[in-house]
């Protein structure tokens, strides 16, 4: 499989190259290279978008500043190309990051308005500052040079590709490492990602900080292209067409982003051109029966799912030919292709492909890093056996109050765990157990009352802090990355192992992949520790609801912790994935790690724990041997009246 990419990557790169010496008109050189820079922004784009989440409206502003940083310091300083790019992503990315930083404390429509705010103010400024800029007469330029020798047509070509391909290098070498995993656990549950060690708005703000980097490279090479630059060209529609193309394309994928750029580019092109218009609806109404009769006949497709795509593509087609000109239809018919695969192929081209053809990537890639950990004959322990303090305390949590408005969840509660028990924490729902798990690590902050872990106090600090300190959990509502395969949620919990930068991880030094092998084999064994092995390649939403528990648990144990906190982990369990449950704990309290356990199946309490605490109404009532717990009078009352009656 390497050996066939690599033949087809040579051939593309060889293809691309070879495009200006074949095709001698300028008119599609240039499409060409508007194509190759646009679909850099896109891949930072999609950084942002596709892997975070997160929804920018200011990456037509980034655009301008990188295109504007050339046009001032050629038509001031007369600097040199490589000088001047390096600049642009430099510059931007300064901006990116001051941009990043207030504008990523907020979520959803507010983040939307606050980056579109900031695209519309470098339009404003890039209008006023006139002496900088040249204000609304805008910058034109010369081609670039390069050493004391100017770039023809042909050449910047080579340059853009060069680029593009560099790009898309670094983009995919960054989001197949630690670094992307990070990126799209975020998406995938924050909240997992802080207990998990990864400081989601730390993380947001890199990935906004990169994606703003590739922005200005962008900028700067389409100042160089167009050979003039105006504040109007970097407006909120240039923004929005930023955005449907990533969506269009498809997201998590360069692919998807070199499809969404050349939609961005020939569409508007192609809509001018009745001809062309129609042999485009005609070949891509045949691509889509195709790709959709062979997932019918796979099973991957409905016939149902299928009739959509189907029909509004032979329709497009046939509309094609009753049409004698574009010219009062071509924004009608361009909204309406925009519109249907935003709303009907909501994964995108890409994401539309790859349910067609089966194209699992994302477990081929965990299954190679699978084997090639297996083939180097890396052998990693699960948990590393840790030395037994006996009567030692671990955690001490002192009068703690969770004060919500009038409401005492926590009041004045006490809690001591000893280092290598196992304790359990019950009570009725509602009693506050969850919201004691919550405060042990960082996601509320308590009213009032102290938590030490190993003597010092956590008070305040951040959930990833705390995560890294040595305490993992997982959740009573199940919180795994779902798009993301078993191995790859087990090495997000192992991204503090890491110490690659981000060069490193870019130019795939050998370092980063011994470290790469060798977390990828201990991610392995954390999977075959709680046997999951044979699924390592699965994506977590596709397993069954128990492994999603047991997969939960390995990922909380690739923090190496010395306190693991169990939020009801036998809820929703059968019999057998209660008993293979049992025997897995048992396994982690042998290694010397401790467990705080919340449960409301009794008898798992009852056979595991060495002490039991009780809470009521955010009260702790008891706290004892789990059998001198269950014959206490205020617990057989508060919690188990009904089952002893």
């Amino acid at each position: 499989m390497k050996t066939k990419n690599l033949i087809a990557a040579v051939a593309g790169v060889a293809l691309l190259a070879a495009f200006p010496l074949a095709v001698t008109n300028p008119y599609y050189i240039h499409l060409l290279v508007t194509i190759m820079i646009y679909a850099i922004v896109l891949f930072g784009l999609d950084i942002v978008v596709g892997y975070t989440g997160q929804v920018s409206l200011g990456h037509a502003g980034l655009f301008g500043v990188g295109a504007y940083v050339i046009g001032t310091l050629t038509m001031h300083l007369g600097a040199p190309v490589l000088v001047c790019l390096a600049a642009a992503i430099a510059i931007t990315a300064i901006f990116g990051a001051l941009l990043a930083l207030p504008a990523l404390r907020v979520t959803g429509p507010y983040l939307a308005m606050v980056t579109l705010a900031f695209g519309t103010i470098i339009q404003i400024l890039i209008n006023e500052m006139d002496f900088l800029t040249s204000g609304p007469m805008g910058i034109t330029l010369s081609r670039p040079m390069l050493l004391t020798h100017q770039l023809d047509e042909r050449e910047f070509f080579w340059l853009v590709a060069v680029l593009m391909l560099a790009s898309l290098v670094f983009v995919d070498r960054v989001l197949h490492s630690h670094l992307g995993r990070t990126f799209e656990a975020l998406r995938g549950s924050p909240v997992a990602s802080d207990c998990m060690g990864v400081s989601v708005y730390r993380y947001k703000v890199y990935a906004f900080v990169i994606s703003a980097g590739l922005a200005g490279l962008a900028g700067g090479l389409y100042a160089y292209s167009e050979q003039y630059i105006s504040p109007n060209t970097y407006n909120f529609e240039l923004t929005v067409l930023f955005l449907l193309a990533v969506i269009m394309g498809g997201r998590k994928s360069r692919a998807g982003s070199l499809i969404g750029a050349t939609i961005l580019v020939m569409l508007p092109n192609l809509l001018d051109d009745i001809g062309q218009f129609r042999v485009v609806a005609s070949v891509l109404a045949l691509l889509v029966l195709v790709s959709v009769g062979v997932a019918i006949r796979r099973g991957k497709m409905t016939v149902k799912a299928a009739a959509v795509p189907v029909v509004g593509s032979i329709a497009l087609a046939l509309v094609s030919f009753t049409l004698s000109g574009l010219a009062d239809w071509r924004l009608t018919i361009y909204g309406l292709i925009t519109l249907f695969i935003v709303y009907y192929l909501q994964d995108g081209i890409v994401g539309f492909l790859r349910v067609a053809l089966n194209l699992r990537t994302g477990a081929a890639a965990a299954a190679a890093e699978a084997r090639a950990a297996a083939a180097d004959g890396l052998q990693a322990q699960a948990l590393t056996v840790q030395a037994a303090g006996s009567g030692e305390t671990l955690l001490d949590a002192k009068q703690v109050l969770m004060q919500f408005g009038g409401l005492k969840a926590l009041n004045q509660v006490d809690l001591n765990v000893k280092r290598g028990t196992i304790h359990g924490l019950i009570g009725p729902n509602g009693s506050g157990k969850s919201t004691m798990m919550n405060v042990l690590t960082g996601i509320y902050m308590p009213t009032a009352g102290t938590v030490a872990f190993k003597g010092r106090e956590v008070n305040g600090r951040s959930s990833s802090q705390i995560a890294l300190s040595g305490i993992a959990r997982t959740f009573q509502n199940v919180q795994l990355f779902g798009e993301m395969t078993a191995l790859q949620n087990v090495q997000v919990g192992l991204h503090h192992a890491y110490k690659s930068n981000l060069l490193q991880v870019a130019l795939s030094l050998p370092g980063f992949k011994r470290e790469r092998r060798a977390n990828a084999a201990r991610a392995l064994a954390l999977l075959e520790f709680v046997g999951l092995a044979d699924v390592a390649g699965e994506e977590a939403r596709n397993l069954p609801y128990g492994r999603q528990r047991l997969l939960e648990i390995a990922r909380a144990l690739a923090l190496d912790p010395e306190l693991l906190l169990l939020d009801e982990p036998a809820a929703g369990l059968t019999a057998p994935d209660i008993a293979e449950l049992l025997a897995i704990i048992k396994k982690i309290r042998e290694t010397g790690v401790t467990v705080i356990l919340i449960e409301h199946h009794m008898d798992v309490v009852m056979s595991l724990c060495d002490t039991v605490s009780v809470l009521d109404f955010g009260q702790k009532i008891a706290e004892g041997e789990p059998a001198a717990v269950q014959a206490n009078e205020k617990v057989i009352e508060a919690y188990l009246g009904g089952q002893a009656a």
